[in-house]
C-alpha cells in the first residue's frame, strides 16, 4: 500500500550499487587503456568521463554507507509507516461503487 512517504522511507540497495560501480569501473579503466593504445582517442576520452563518472557515484555511495543506518535504516524498521485509517475507498465487497482515484482540478 502507498502512503505518500516513499521519498522519505525509500531504501537503496547500496552494496549492490558499490559492486555494480566497481564492475564498471573496471570496464572504464580497462576501455580507457584499450582504446588509447589502439589509437582512439575520441573513444578513450569516453571511457575517461564514464571513469570519472562511474568514481563520482562509487565515492557516494561509499560515504552513504559510511553514514550508517539513519541513511540506510536496517531490516526491521518498516519502509512506510502504516495508515492511520482503513481503506480510502470500500472494498470489492462492499455495496457502495467504487469512486475512483481522487480527482484534482488545477487553476
Amino acid at each position: 500500500m502507498r502512503t505518500g512517504s516513499e521519498p522519505v522511507t525509500a531504501r537503496s540497495a547500496l552494496r549492490a550499487r558499490f559492486w555494480l560501480c566497481m564492475w564498471g569501473l573496471a570496464w572504464a579503466v580497462f576501455g580507457t587503456a584499450a582504446f588509447a593504445v589502439a589509437g582512439r582517442p575520441g573513444w578513450a576520452a569516453a571511457c575517461g568521463v564514464l571513469w570519472l563518472v562511474v568514481t563520482a557515484d562509487m565515492t557516494m555511495v561509499l560515504r552513504h554507507i559510511r553514514q550508517g543506518p539513519h541513511y540506510q535504516p536496517g531490516r526491521d524498521v518498516p519502509p512506510y509507516q502504516p495508515p492511520d485509517g482503513g481503506p480510502p475507498y470500500p472494498g470489492p465487497r462492499s455495496r457502495r461503487p467504487y469512486p475512483g482515484p481522487p480527482r484534482h482540478r488545477h487553476p
